[in-house]
């Protein structure tokens, strides 16, 4: 039977979602997507009647994502920053975390970065890193690298739909920008950093559904990929400038002793997340 309101049929999609230990806030995002309300608007909307056709899509798109399929991917999109980014199984979900680091990073600029700087997102997947960085820090030249093409369509893709200029590099990690010969005042990166043996053990709507390139990142300790980019940052990091990562929880000491080998010298601080879990690195490099 149809719920006559809004909060009724957000009550079953939350019950429901528990049962199938799905997090219930997905039911809030499939709701509001469908009203096309902004967040304040769809909280006053909750004892509105709910039309028949919006309450079809919305039961069904619920059962799907109970049944494993990420409520993102039934969007079609993910909130990063305040702003809605294309994305599908090709790339990665922008998350909260990822959010943090950019945070970060932007306040490292507000204090050292007089100027228009020239950042460099590696792995950029969706963009919403590099996207992110170009709108809050207007003036500053951003560059999205990522190895797949598919990801630096969306990219570019996210780039137009935000009105953000963004130069994309297709190829692997640092290697596109060692080939520009330009040094950067900021380097960010989200790389893989799941260890291969734990890839099996991630949750469904995860292993199932988001690409693995983009998640594991190597068959030891997960840290392949910035050791890579380690090596690389003395050739590309301006004196005072700035290498800021994401890492999985428990990794932040190992990630800082890898770039502490490369950048003698180096201011490294490793960050706590909302969640009190070691998740950002940031390295400013001497002079």
């Amino acid at each position: 039977m149809k719920p006559a309101f809004v909060f009724e049929a957000l009550n079953w999609a939350s019950s429901f979602l528990i049962d199938k230990k799905r997090e219930p806030r997905a039911a809030d995002l499939m709701m509001r997507h469908l009203l096309g309300l902004s967040w304040t608007d769809f909280y006053l909307a909750r004892r509105d009647p709910l039309a028949e056709e919006v309450w079809t899509l919305f039961e069904r798109a619920i059962i799907e994502h109970g049944e494993g399929r990420p409520i993102q991917h039934i969007i079609g999109a993910e909130e990063f920053f305040g702003r809605r980014f294309d994305v599908h199984e090709g790339v990665l979900i922008p998350r909260q975390e990822t959010e943090e680091l950019v945070h970060g990073v932007l306040q490292w600029m507000n204090k050292r970065v007089r100027r228009r700087a020239r950042i460099a997102d590696i792995g950029t997947g969706s963009g919403a890193i590099a996207i992110t960085l170009a709108l809050e820090a207007p003036g500053s030249h951003v560059t999205a690298v990522d190895v797949e093409k598919e990801a630096l369509r969306t990219a570019a893709s996210n780039a137009e739909k935000l009105g953000a200029a963004v130069t994309m590099l297709h190829g692997n990690l640092t290697k596109p920008l060692l080939q520009t010969e330009t040094r950067y005042d900021v380097i960010v990166s989200n790389p893989p950093y799941i260890p291969e043996k734990d890839w099996q053990t991630l949750d469904t709507l995860v292993k199932d559904h988001e690409p693995k390139r983009a998640l594991v990142g190597g068959n030891d300790d997960g840290l392949a990929c910035y050791r890579q980019m380690a090596e690389d940052l003395p050739e590309l990091l301006k004196k005072k400038g700035l290498a800021a990562f994401e890492v999985g929880a428990g990794q932040g000491k190992d990630v800082a002793a890898i770039l502490a080998e490369h950048l003698s010298g180096a201011a490294i601080e490793v960050k706590l997340d909302i969640n009190g879990k070691d998740r950002m690195v940031f390295c400013e490099r001497g002079w």
